[in-house]
């Protein structure tokens, strides 16, 4: 087993796959109990912080599209760029709730 000093940001590797990993793209991941560094690889996966970004995309992505295309929907008219506006309105929130989980837990 590894002595935890070798696990320190930037002095060994992800505590899940082993990868290599330096002083800025150290992660804790919350809601494992692990203190040990993450890799950013492992970190995007973690399914903990996807699930509650994913949560806080739902809310906030269908509040602004009922703010931002509720009259063309209500309308009836679906135009092609509905198609593209209403995912990338849902990916904004999803990014951002994990980017600022994953700035959170910098190790």
């Amino acid at each position: 087993m590894a002595d935890s000093s070798a696990l320190r940001p930037g002095a060994g590797g992800c505590v899940r796959c082993r990868a290599p990993i330096g002083p800025r793209l150290s992660f804790r991941l919350p809601a494992s109990g692990e203190q040990a560094p993450a890799c950013l690889r492992c970190a995007l996966a973690h399914w903990p912080t996807i699930r509650r970004s994913l949560r806080i995309a739902a809310v906030v992505g269908s509040v602004l599209v009922l703010i931002n295309q509720g009259d063309v929907l209500w309308g009836g008219v679906w135009s092609p760029a509905l198609t593209w506006k209403i995912p990338l309105t849902y990916l904004v929130p999803f990014v951002v709730a994990t980017w600022g989980a994953l700035l959170a837990s910098r190790h």
